[in-house]
Parts: structure tokens; sequence; C-alpha cells
């Protein structure tokens, strides 16, 4: 055992990021499934959703970059596959100016592979970036149409099926902002309180303290407070439809679930390192001074 310690306290440091590069890898390459308890905001965010009507519309908006994807993309594409699967229809619109778009891009694709059915401009359509955030949002509130003329493939508003009925904010029953900094709050306290709205956030977990004085204020009817909260919702997701069972445990794309998995063996590996080189210190430290003595 003594042997076994005096190596750990000079372990090449590259043994380190190995084991911690598998850690990571080995979750999301074969899944473990984690337990994940479900938390208030999440239930009340899935539960919101369930309660619209078919036809209903849900605004979707990208408010993070590439740098936050791996939290905020699960988020965006369960609450899609949401929709889809509830038959609501969903505008998506881009506010973020670093690579939101081309995240946005990519889980509509990804959703448009998932569920070959839907119709582009009749049961979704993407409405690309707008910069200027607060300015787009409040303008939505008036007219949609005056703060994206076109959609991402530029095509009029005026002539998209789905946009039919839909002038303002006030014809959509909820926004779901995916959010890192400040553009998701705005929704809350800019857009909100101008038409009355319901929003549901999906901020990273080093935002998600935050906002629950919005919850407890009444201002968002639930959040997910990051990849745990990704988590939760595909757990919702697969207890309530069946098919997403099958898809969660086969599919090849990153989930909340594996990211999750990855984390929780991450912080444990990390955990037992801290406590192996804590004790194998000391027992150097203890030797060191006997040979003194």
């Amino acid at each position: 055992m003594a042997g076994f310690f005096e190596r750990i306290v000079h372990l090449d440091r590259r043994w380190i990021f190995l084991f911690v590069l598998l850690s990571v890898a080995a979750p999301i390459i074969v899944p473990i499934g984690l337990p994940v308890d479900e938390t208030a905001p999440t239930r009340a965010a899935f539960d919101f959703i369930e309660s619209l009507h078919d036809g209903d519309v849900v605004l979707i908006s990208f408010d993070y970059g590439p740098s936050s994807a791996p939290e905020n993309d699960p988020m965006a594409e369960a609450v899609m596959r949401q929709c889809a699967l509830k038959k609501l229809r969903f505008v998506v619109c881009a506010l973020y100016p670093l690579g939101a778009l081309g995240l946005a891009n990519n889980v509509v694709a990804e959703i448009e592979g998932e569920f070959p059915d839907l119709r582009y401009g009749v049961d979704y359509a993407n409405l690309g970036y707008k910069d200027g955030a607060a300015a787009v949002m409040r303008r939505m509130g008036e007219d949609i149409a005056g703060a994206f003329p076109t959609d991402v493939k530029g095509t009029p508003l005026s002539q998209i099926p789905i946009m039919k009925g839909v002038h303002d904010l006030r014809q959509v029953k909820l926004v779901f902002t995916a959010a890192t900094g400040l553009i998701g709050e705005w929704w809350i306290t800019q857009v909100h309180p101008q038409v009355g709205v319901p929003v549901i956030i999906g901020p990273t977990a080093v935002s998600a303290p935050k906002y629950y004085a919005f919850i407890n204020s009444g201002q968002i009817v639930g959040m997910l407070g990051g990849m745990k909260g990704a988590a939760e919702f595909e757990n919702l997701l697969r207890e309530r439809y069946p098919q997403m069972e099958k898809f969660y445990k086969t599919t090849r794309a990153f989930t909340a679930t594996k990211g999750n998995d990855a984390q929780t063996v991450l912080h444990t590996v990390i955990l037992l390192f801290l406590l192996l080189g804590n004790i194998a210190y000391i027992r150097h430290r203890a030797a060191a001074a006997r040979g003194k003595a």
C-alpha cells in the first residue's frame, strides 16, 4: 500500500488527463443512463407545453453561441421534439450574434431528419438571425414581420402559411429561449411585460440560480437549468412518449442524458483523484518528518 501511494505522489499528470478523457468519452459513446431527479421548474416547463393545443404556435429563440452548445443544444432539440409530438407549430429565430444561426440551422436539420413528416412553412419555420436582440424582441411584440421581413430562405413572411394569423407575439402561445448571458433574460424583462406571452428559459447551469426569482414571481412558467435540466426534460419526454425511449437509447447524437452521465462520471473521477492525492501527500509528508527525526 505504501508503494501505491508513493507512486500516486509521483504520478505523471498525463495519466490524469487520460483518465479525465476516458471518463468523459466513455459515457457518451456507451450511455449509462444514470437516474436524474426531477425538479419542479423542469416539470412545470414540460407540463405547460403539454397543456397547449394542436396548432398552437411556439417561438424558439436561439440565444446562445458555440461555447455553451453542449448544454443548450439538447434543450432546444427536446423542446422541438415535444412540439412535433404534440402537433404544435414552432417558429425558430436566432438573436445571439456569435454563431446562433448556425446552431439553429443544425438543430432544425436534426429535427427534420427525426420527423420527416414535418412540412416547412406549415408546421415550422426558421426566421434566421437578426442583430439587436432587445430591440428585435420589442419589435416582434408589435409586428414580427417588421423585425423579420423574410425567413432564412428569403421568403416574405406573408407568404409562409404558419405565419398566417401570427402578426405579433400576442398570437404566440409560448416563447422558449435557450440562452447564455443576458439575451434570454430580456425575453422575461422586456417582452413578457409588453405582451404577456409566457416564457420558458433554458439557461446554462452557471446562470440558472438567478432565474428562480423569476419563477417565484411568476414571470416565467418553467426552466431547464443546464445539462441536468435538459436531461430531466428528456426523461419526461421518454415517460410521456414511448417512442422517445427507444430514440434516446439508440441515437448516436449527443444528448443531455449522455452529457449528464459524463459529468457525473467525471466529477466522481476528480473526487477520487483528490482523495487519493491528499492521502498520498499526507503519508509522504509524515514519512519525510519521520526521516528528519
